[in-house]
């Protein structure tokens, strides 16, 4: 549907009051827009009242009937909000209405999977089916039909809901009760339900626990989940979130976008201003979240002289406790264990439960200065949710990585649980997973650094007490959800500072911020095949490069390549890999026909030999001369500081010898580099590499002692034998020495002081200008394949996905030259001509 007709329809726009344009889009058809409006109300789950839909659809019951049908119909979540009109008016129950879902695809005979997240929480909520039982219904359904006796698969399905959490500030609603209804009730139950005819709506929490769980159970009553302008909600890490696929419906799209702008201090007023959605859209959404129990309402709701006595025994789901001290949880980064110091935010704790009260007073106890406004957010991406879940790292930290990956965000006053989580994980593992429980205790320092970390913030004044800041963690995947204006909102209201995790996929765009300021890619173009060219370019060093555009085809490998045993094979916007070069042509040129692709040499004898060089760089670091154990000192290095700013950034550049003969083997690194060796054995393009070309899924990172080795070393490298390979700006995850190094970096040149980050904002926008003036530059004036070159010429370039503009152009870097390639080698030498030129 047009966005200007949705717009018009949202806004109750008339077809006499429509602009001309809409309606010219329209057909000039009023018939043609009332069909837009039906649909769009039914799509939207709409009041009728109040809305345009009235004028068009004009029997009530009706247009509700049909909304429940296509919402049944696209296994959507039950419309909570219209609670009133479809329990009281059509009789339709949440626990019908899924039961209705569940009869649906079971005699469809389809997959738990087709159910979407949000519809198979609630399923589970009500009906006690999650993945396990609905296999095993289906298996039941599937035996009967062998016997006579078939039985049905409402016949399988439960008669009731399971007991559900009810919290007392809930609010108990009438549905459709008739005279044979209230005959088989409990004289408690009739008392109940009277004092709700005569009196209106009740707080759950005033009645009797038990008859409020009968009557919801018996489709009497209906439940409504009270959300005011000033509520403020914290989530917790979920539980009883079913991962399945995701539809992309209205209220499902909203609910994602909310999980990750929402903060415990924003309300809900000010989140639906920062997001600009309809205040009653971000009601109904954070309302569903508090009866999913995937979020906790904060305040104090209830007094304990209105409590029903029956409440104090109740069962509550879905609590974040401490599980340890909180005065224990205030660990500092450098020692990595508890002192005795304030600074880290108290464990969050429910505030609707009288018993866990005992435990804010405790918390809040603590001298903890006011947590400053703003905070820091460390942006990573779903390769360290899919780390964090893969390795069974410890029994509690995947219901953080399931909030990680599926809300988008872990707040500060859920990391105090988290980090408890990481604490259990152990340093070592066998073979793949060891990559696991490597990313997750680096992932745990990297916390504990930008964490209350009173280095970091040093010139805060003399009337703000230096605590540090807090620490938010960000899912990139999900702050991309949101439009651009929007997401510079959010992030501008919450947060002084963005950290980027290094390197970050290939496969994902990374957020362009210029406030507030970014210590990661500046652009996405920073974070593409394009800064490669771009560092090879201004530093007139790099391996032999060949970028070549998408639809391109080689009918033989470039001789540049030939020498090579290895390549590195990067298909664009995907993570790069090493291949072998006996077998690659067919591979590339199939990778070829959906995307470009960069080639580049890597090793001569096996795989290259790669070194990660931490920056910003000390004042130590820069004297004496370039050897293995001084590398900062490399003349492309130096070059490249006069075109990046490498003072008020953090992150590695990563230097590659391919001439790889002479392999160490050593341990222990010195302060300017940490040394990555390869294991042997070969990957397959987009297997086996990290995001940023390191090979660390199959390398072991080690580092160099002092004395014979290093002695022995720095005789046989050569300094033309080393050339930079990536450029990767953030906080490295995959190796902890390296992690370490940069984390004392940013300490110690003072990377969070105004000044710095003042720099940074001014330096960033500068390099995002030079890159995108270089990709400017090898875009234009694309020219026309030889047809008797080695390689035909592109298809039409399609915008990319990710807004980073695509080759035009066949690209080649080699002897120190960046330049269009056409795909024709250079005439052989006439040796015997040479000879006759030259004097007798």
């Amino acid at each position: 549907m047009n966005t200007d007709v949705e717009f018009h329809i949202r806004q109750n726009y008339p077809w006499n009051k429509l602009p001309a344009n809409v309606k010219q889009s329209l057909g000039n058809s009023q018939r043609e827009y009332e069909k837009h409006v039906l649909l769009y109300s039914i799509r939207n789950q709409l009041r009728f009242r109040n809305n345009l839909v009235r004028h068009v659809r004009k029997d009530e019951r009706k247009y509700y009937e049909e909304l429940l049908k296509y919402s049944r119909d696209h296994l959507m979540l039950y419309p909570y909000h219209l609670s009133d009109i479809m329990v009281k008016g059509l009789r339709i129950t949440p626990f019908s209405y899924y039961i209705g879902i569940m009869e649906d695809i079971m005699n469809s005979e389809k997959s738990y999977d087709s159910l979407p997240n949000f519809t198979a929480a609630d399923c589970l909520r009500l009906l006690g089916i999650g993945r396990n039982q609905y296999i095993d219904l289906m298996n039941q359904c599937r035996s009967s039909k062998k016997f006579f006796r078939r039985k049905s698969a409402r016949d399988l399905l439960p008669a009731k809901p399971v007991e559900i959490s009810v919290e007392p500030w809930w609010v108990a609603q009438t549905g459709f009760i008739t005279e044979d209804d209230i005959r088989i009730c409990s004289p408690a139950e009739k008392k109940a339900i009277d004092k709700m005819i005569d009196s209106g709506p009740q707080l759950a929490g005033s009645m009797e626990y038990n008859v409020v769980l009968s009557l919801y159970n018996r489709g009497f009553i209906y439940l409504d989940v009270p959300i005011s302008d000033d509520s403020c909600i914290s989530v917790p890490p979920l539980e009883g979130f079913v991962m399945n696929r995701v539809q992309g419906d209205y209220f499902e799209t909203l609910l994602y976008k909310i999980f990750v702008s929402i903060d415990e201090q924003t309300n809900v007023s000010e989140l639906a201003n920062v997001l600009e959605i309809d205040l009653g859209l971000v009601k109904n959404a954070v309302s569903m979240y508090c009866r999913l129990g995937f979020a906790l309402k904060k305040g104090h709701m209830f007094s304990s002289d209105q409590l029903h006595p029956t409440w104090k025994s109740a069962p509550s789901v879905n609590r974040l406790k401490s599980t340890m001290d909180p005065q224990k949880m205030l660990l500092s980064w450098e020692q990595g264990s508890p002192v005795m110091e304030g600074g880290s935010s108290a464990t969050d704790t429910d505030t609707t439960s009288l018993e866990d009260q005992a435990d804010t007073g405790s918390v809040s106890s603590l001298s903890i200065p006011a947590a400053p406004t703003k905070r820091i957010a460390f942006l990573f991406d779903s390769t360290l949710t899919a780390f964090l879940m893969m390795g069974n790292l410890s029994p509690n930290l995947k219901s953080h990585a399931v909030t990680m990956f599926e809300v988008g965000k872990l707040s500060d006053e859920t990391l105090d649980s988290f980090l408890a989580e990481l604490e259990k994980v152990e340093s070592t593992a066998e073979g793949e997973a060891q990559r696991y429980f490597d990313h997750a205790l680096t992932l745990k320092n990297t916390i504990l650094f930008l964490r209350y970390n009173k280095e970091l913030t040093q010139d805060q004044g003399p009337d703000i007490p230096n605590i540090g800041f807090p620490l938010d963690m960000l899912r990139c995947e999900s702050l991309l959800g949101l439009d651009q204006a929007t997401c510079s909102r959010v992030l501008n209201k919450n947060y002084k500072l963005l950290v980027s995790m290094a390197p970050l996929s290939n496969e994902i765009r990374p957020i362009s911020s210029c406030t507030p300021q970014h210590i990661g890619p500046a652009i996405p173009e920073v974070s593409s095949i394009w800064f490669k060219l771009y560092l090879y370019h201004v530093t007139g060093q790099g391996p032999p490069s060949l970028l070549l555009s998408k639809g391109s085809r080689l009918r033989k490998l470039p001789d540049i390549f030939q020498v090579y045993d290895r390549l590195l094979i990067t298909s664009w916007g995907h993570d790069p890999g090493v291949v072998p070069t006996s077998n690659v042509l067919t591979m590339l040129n199939d990778a070829l026909t959906h995307s470009a692709v960069l080639i580049q040499g890597h090793g001569m004898h096996g795989h290259g030999e790669m070194v990660h060089i931490p920056f910003p760089f000390n004042e130590e670091e820069l004297k004496g001369e370039f050897s293995y154990s001084n590398m900062c000192m490399h003349k492309a290095l130096q070059t490249l500081k006069e075109h990046v700013d490498l003072e008020h950034q953090c992150g590695y550049i990563t230097m590659l010898n391919s001439n790889n003969r002479h392999r160490r083997r050593g341990s222990d690194g010195v302060d300017c580099r940490v040394v990555v060796v390869p294991l042997q054995g070969d990957t397959h393009l987009g297997g086996g590499l990290d995001n940023s070309g390191s090979t660390e899924s199959f390398e072991l990172v080690t580092e160099e002692k002092d004395g014979e080795g290093k002695g022995k070393t720095d005789v046989i490298s050569s300094e033309d034998e080393w050339v930079p390979l990536e450029l990767c700006f953030g906080m490295p995850l995959f190796s902890s020495e390296l992690n370490r190094k940069v984390c004392r970096k940013i300490a110690s040149h003072k990377l969070c002081s105004k000044e710095s980050l003042q720099e940074l904002l001014h330096s960033s926008r500068k390099l995002s200008l030079k890159v995108l003036s270089f990709v400017q530059s090898f875009q234009d004036g694309g020219q026309p394949a030889d047809p008797e070159s080695g390689v035909s010429g592109p298809l039409s370039q399609p915008a990319a996905e990710s807004g980073v503009p695509l080759p035009a152009l066949n690209l080649l870097f080699k002897d120190g030259e960046l330049r269009e390639w056409s795909g024709r080698a250079p005439p052989p030498l006439n040796i015997s001509a040479l000879q006759k030129d030259q004097p007798t």
